[in-house]
């Protein structure tokens, strides 16, 4: 029998440290007047010869514009990730973080020349499409995979379509894509 008081666990590492991560680039961000964000923890268009370039590719899922975009991403990491951890591990969700990020990545840098891209919201639907296929059984397709699809990614293209605003609805698309692919190819 334990004696004793409660103990904090650190129970999801890679959404955790993610999460704190990313409260870290927001500090940096305002202690260097947005030039360490411009530096390393956005993507746009940059030589090859540049080697912040390649770096970029991945970390631009560390910054975040502000504190109410850092909020509005991290609410639903801190929700959606630790269940993740949990069932595929922390290693895999590490490297599906990873390669959701230089794919998301590489796409804006490939098609969209004047515009910076950072935040988490790629990695937030990669999260939110896997998490609907952990249940997924032998032959059947999950219902609530068929409202995620619909509801988030059919409504990115709906605003991708209709709306003039600074998000990027094409990386909400490519993340639910990558968190289906993952959550296909990672199920057990």
């Amino acid at each position: 029998m334990r004696r004793g008081g409660i103990r904090i666990q650190y129970n999801a590492p890679v959404v955790l440290s993610f999460a704190l991560l990313s409260l870290g680039v927001l500090f940096l961000d305002r202690f260097t007047g947005g030039r360490s964000t411009r530096a390393l923890f956005s993507v746009y268009r940059s030589t090859f010869n540049d080697l912040g370039t390649y770096p970029r590719f991945v970390l631009h899922v560390l910054g975040h514009a502000d504190y109410s975009h850092y909020i509005g991403n991290m609410m639903m990491v801190l929700v959606v990730g630790p269940p993740l951890e949990e069932r595929y591990g922390s290693r895999p969700l590490f490297w599906a973080i990873v390669f959701t990020a230089l794919v998301s990545g590489l796409v804006h840098w490939l098609f969209f020349p004047r515009t910076a891209l950072m935040g988490a919201s790629g990695i937030v639907f990669m999260m939110i499409v896997m998490s609907s296929l952990a249940g997924m059984r032998e032959g059947c397709i999950p219902l609530t995979l068929i409202l995620v699809l619909i509801l988030y990614v059919g409504g990115e293209v709906v605003s991708g379509v209709t709306l003039a605003d600074n998000v990027s609805q094409l990386t909400h698309i490519i993340g639910g894509l990558c968190g289906a692919f993952l959550g296909l190819s990672m199920r057990r």
